[in-house]
């Protein structure tokens, strides 16, 4: 076997838009119907917080009846296959990790889990929901375990560092338009091959990119077959 088998996997709403929870669309500023700024910023929350546990609430529910897709099932089947695959997600939702993927560093949050809404280190799984009136240890309001806009990515910081020991960089289902996360391609290797898997690939691939013009659920387990059969990384 060669030494080239660390993949880094990027992913965004794309990927789990397969397994049919909607994506945030910025077009339009709406998210499944709401105006961003009310269910996903700090002001929203602070205006309503009620709402925005209903939001996040009916999120948790759609996330839960989803089931991983052929692209997630491929990731986890390939380290399963010996390759080492670190999984950095845009996505709030466990779909990754309920495929059998178990190196997931979630950059924008886990819907899955609640926190202190005064102490970010305070975090609690999810078997239901949150409501009003629901305190961490310290008697503060639980909310959302996720990242909005107007917040810091915490793990940006670690996941810069496991994109500079890939071997390879997968992007899959993102628009590489969201900061900072679109910028882990910066940190990589000049030299460290990166493909982009997307309907749109052509038009969204930075320079130097290869682009794969199809959906994750076809360009994802065809990719993982190939590098299980070769025993290593390559470009296709």
């Amino acid at each position: 076997m060669t030494t080239a088998r660390h993949l880094v996997v990027f992913t965004g709403s794309g990927i789990s838009a397969e397994s049919g929870i909607k994506t945030f669309r910025a077009s339009d500023g709406l998210w499944e119907d709401h105006p961003v700024e009310e269910v996903a910023t700090p002001q929203g929350w602070q205006r309503d917080p009620e709402r925005v546990l209903g939001f996040y609430n009916q999120r948790r529910d759609q996330i839960r009846k989803a089931k991983p897709n052929a692209a997630h099932s491929a990731l986890a089947s390939l380290e399963q296959a010996g390759f080492k695959v670190t999984i950095i997600t845009q996505n709030i939702d466990d779909l990754h990790e309920r495929a059998g993927s178990s190196q997931v560093i979630h950059l924008h949050g886990e819907i899955l889990n609640a926190r202190s809404s005064v102490d970010e280190r305070m975090r609690y799984p999810l078997k239901g929901n949150i409501a009003l009136g629901d305190v961490c240890d310290k008697g503060s309001q639980l909310r959302p375990d996720v990242v909005w806009f107007g917040e810091a990515v915490p793990l940006f910081e670690e996941a810069c560092e496991i994109a500079t020991q890939a071997d390879f960089l997968l992007v899959v289902g993102t628009s590489l338009a969201v900061m900072p996360a679109a910028s882990l391609l910066s940190y990589i290797d000049y030299d460290t091959p990166c493909a982009l898997v997307d309907p749109d690939a052509d038009a969204l691939s930075p320079p130097g990119v290869a682009a794969i013009n199809a959906t994750a659920g076809e360009g994802v387990p065809a990719l993982v077959e190939q590098w299980k059969a070769r025993g290593k990384l390559v470009l296709p």
